[in-house]
């Protein structure tokens, strides 16, 4: 769905062409031609599987697949020299680390969430954080009961900033989730909630609650076209920048 809000958007601009299009080895789309899932007509570039064949120093690619293809689709940019858009999310420890290795040798923006709006919401949690720091903070998430991953990426990059904005480490401080007889709540512990239901494309709420008053702060995704549109705006500033890894923070000057 937001690949094919990425080629709608891009048909439809003249200041982007779309070159290439990926899909995964064994999808019926492979080898048609990419405006047709888009529902665009004929745009003359046909879906392939093999990355390597389209990856080159004059193209930037946008990656919204799964942690483990998008590592292994970093490899082939940073060898290529293809800057690269990575929006996935649920990478571990270990593979945040390689695509951090990697990306320093191509252009390379990699964010858990395209969304201008909840760029934007992170600037702005982490001033409130650092205002706030003896606020409890609360991260709740609510995505499609199809997503594989909890807590989501925008989650979890919340958290980090209110972690961050108190000199704190969100591995730290961080809890998922309460069950049973869990005590009085321990100062500046940060909690982090996913919910999964129906076809929801994602609202995150941060709350900070504190003696006798509580503020919250909310981003609602109402389709995945603000996803598309950052993508390609996070694309477009990343074709004259140096090798190295950058967020959408930088994308967007925040």
């Amino acid at each position: 769905m937001l690949i094919q809000l990425i080629a709608q958007d891009a048909a439809h601009d003249s200041a982007h062409k779309l070159v290439g299009a990926l899909e995964a080895k064994g999808v019926p789309a492979v080898g048609a031609d990419a405006g047709s899932p888009a529902g665009v007509g004929q745009l003359g570039v046909t879906i392939t599987d093999d990355y390597a064949s389209i990856a080159r120093p004059d193209t930037v690619t946008l990656d919204f697949t799964s942690a483990a293809a998008s590592l292994e689709h970093l490899e082939v940019a940073a060898k290529a020299g293809a800057a690269i858009v990575i929006g996935s999310t649920g990478f571990t420890p270990e593979m945040e680390k390689r695509a951090k290795e990697l990306a320093a040798k191509t252009r390379t923006v990699i964010a858990p969430n395209m969304s201008v709006g909840v760029n934007v919401l992170t600037k702005i949690v982490a001033e409130v954080a650092a205002i706030l720091k003896d606020f409890d903070a609360e991260v709740i998430e609510i995505h499609h009961r199809t997503k594989v991953d909890a807590p989501s990426g925008t989650a979890l990059g919340l958290g980090r900033a209110i972690a961050e904005a108190r000199g704190q480490q969100l591995a730290d401080k961080a809890i998922y989730g309460r069950e049973g007889i869990t005590g009085v709540r321990p100062q500046g512990q940060i909690g982090v909630l996913a919910i999964r239901a129906g076809d929801a494309v994602g609202d995150h709420t941060v709350i900070f609650g504190g003696t006798g008053e509580r503020l919250e702060l909310t981003h609602r995704a109402q389709s995945r076209e603000s996803l598309a549109r950052g993508a390609i705006r996070a694309a477009a500033w990343l074709v004259n920048q140096q090798p190295g890894l950058y967020s959408m923070r930088d994308v967007l000057g925040l």
